[in-house]
């Protein structure tokens, strides 16, 4: 009997250690399949990385998917020679939470390096600098000093260094600090709190600011908060170096070959170009004018498989969609059309708004053929500056551009040799002479932002309000974390 029993208690014991060693290879086999270290991503073919919705980071413009982190991360892949796959996170500790357990192989998503991050992940080379800004709508009192900040209504979205900001802030020096933490909650939809109303403050990272601010004229940046802080990929610290070592391999030749001061230039080149009372100028004109006009913009830009939303900046760059315009230099219509362009493109009344849209029409997709061996959107910002000025002086501005050691494809270096055209001892030696070639650098970046605002007003935000009587998440000393109802959407 006795004999028995220890013949069971052994079968037993083995049973339990092989059902340990089968649930270890499955956890193994498991994990292994999920694993995205730089071996494992050039046998499958495929870099999966994880970001979030946002203008600097990944969003659907028209037909594609766009974003400075998107096209960052789409170059990486192209560096590496696989095809690139894209997770969005619904919240920023999803984010940290995925790259920390391995399930992605990097994080392309505008984070800031934080010593609480630097416990959770891994960061690679930064590759921009920012500030936090304290956001506030313009017709309220300006705050000049972080105890101003007492008693407001601030939202920021959770888990970011904008929320481990303010719990410093008040560990430090102002303990009745209180805040609301939104998971729920994008920077543009906080910012446009703020511009309803709904919200005293919130804060953003300087380049997001920048590239909403425009949309919402009504708002402004207030105080710097902290120091400069820098962005960078996030990995997992489980994995090995080497895809963390192949990303700075990839940022250094990116910086060294200028494409990435390239890529910073189209997304943030031109956003500082219009203030806010432009931008109310624009939209309240856009309201009042552009329906007179879209069909006729929308007619050729069919004709010349341009965007018609871009040939409107240019109508209201020009003539603020006046048709009646006329410059000091005696250029007439709604296109600003030369007497000499006018016959070249067939236009017989400069004055006749339609006959002004077509003619202008016609002549910037002419410019753009003669521009057709330079990739977009270069080739479509150097055509706006031959508009202007004259595709004579861009050829000068390329050659110049050339013998300084740009590259004359690329409309950022363009732009820095086009104002040179003013200057004798770089004109004398051009084939058009001088021209005032600050102007159509002027010319181009505001054109730029008007496109913005224009796809941007096609694809209105949907407007929140804020409910703030229940369960609300105040940080306060004594009060700890609760939770907060979603935003309800007005329609």
């Amino acid at each position: 009997m006795q004999q028995h029993l220890a013949n069971k208690q052994q079968w037993l014991l083995k049973a339990s250690f092989a059902l340990c060693l089968l649930c270890i290879v499955f956890v193994l086999v498991m994990s292994s399949g999920s694993r995205h270290d730089y071996d494992d991503i050039m046998d499958k073919g495929v870099l999966t990385i994880i970001t979030r919705n946002s203008p600097t980071t990944y969003y659907q413009d028209k037909d594609q998917v766009s974003g400075f982190e998107y096209e960052l991360a789409q170059m990486f892949a192209q560096y590496l020679g696989v095809k690139l796959e894209v997770v969005v996170a619904d919240t920023l500790d999803d984010l940290i939470s995925e790259v920390e357990s391995g399930n992605v192989a990097l994080a392309a998503a505008g984070l800031t390096i934080t010593p609480e991050r630097n416990e959770r992940v891994r960061f690679a080379s930064s590759y921009l600098d920012v500030q936090q800004k304290l956001v506030y709508r313009i017709d309220q009192k300006r705050p000049k000093k972080i105890e101003q900040l007492l008693g407001k209504t601030i939202v920021v979205t959770a888990h970011s260094s904008h929320a481990q900001y303010l719990r410093d802030l008040q560990q430090s020096s102002l303990p009745q600090l209180t805040w609301i933490e939104r998971d729920d909650a994008e920077v543009s939809e906080l910012v446009q709190m703020v511009e309803n109303g709904e919200i005293d403050y919130t804060i953003v990272d300087s380049n997001e600011f920048d590239a909403l601010s425009g949309f919402y004229p009504n708002v402004a940046s207030a105080l710097q908060l902290g120091e400069t802080q820098q962005l960078a990929w996030a990995f997992s610290k489980c994995s090995d170096n080497s895809l963390l070592n192949k990303s700075r391999e990839f940022f250094q030749l990116v910086r060294e070959t200028g494409l990435l001061s390239q890529l910073e230039e189209r997304y943030y080149g031109h956003l500082n170009q219009i203030d806010n009372v432009g931008t109310l100028t624009f939209l309240r004109q856009a309201d009042q004018r552009l329906h007179r006009y879209q069909e006729l913009f929308q007619k050729e830009a069919n004709t010349h498989e341009l965007d018609w939303r871009l040939l409107a900046a240019i109508g209201y760059q020009e003539s603020h969609w006046k048709p009646r315009a006329r410059s000091r230099t005696g250029v007439r219509g709604l296109m600003m059309l030369t007497r000499t362009t006018a016959k070249e493109m067939g236009v017989k009344n400069r004055l006749n708004a339609e006959q002004s849209i077509q003619g202008g029409s016609a002549y910037f997709a002419k410019l753009k053929k003669r521009f057709d061996h330079i990739a977009e959107p270069d080739r479509t910002w150097i055509a706006l500056a031959a508009y202007n000025v004259g595709a004579g002086h861009v050829k000068d501005a390329q050659k110049i551009t050339e013998k300084r050691g740009g590259d004359p494809e690329r409309w950022m270096d363009v732009k820095e040799s086009l104002p040179l055209l003013a200057q004798k001892k770089y004109y004398k030696k051009t084939q058009y002479g001088f021209a005032r070639g600050y102007e159509p650098v002027e010319y181009v970046q505001n054109i730029r932002r008007f496109y913005d605002l224009l796809v941007w007003r096609e694809q209105p935000e949907p407007s929140y309000s804020f409910n703030s009587t229940d369960g609300e998440s105040f940080f306060t000393a004594d009060s700890g974390y609760t939770t907060i109802p979603p935003l309800t959407v007005v329609n």
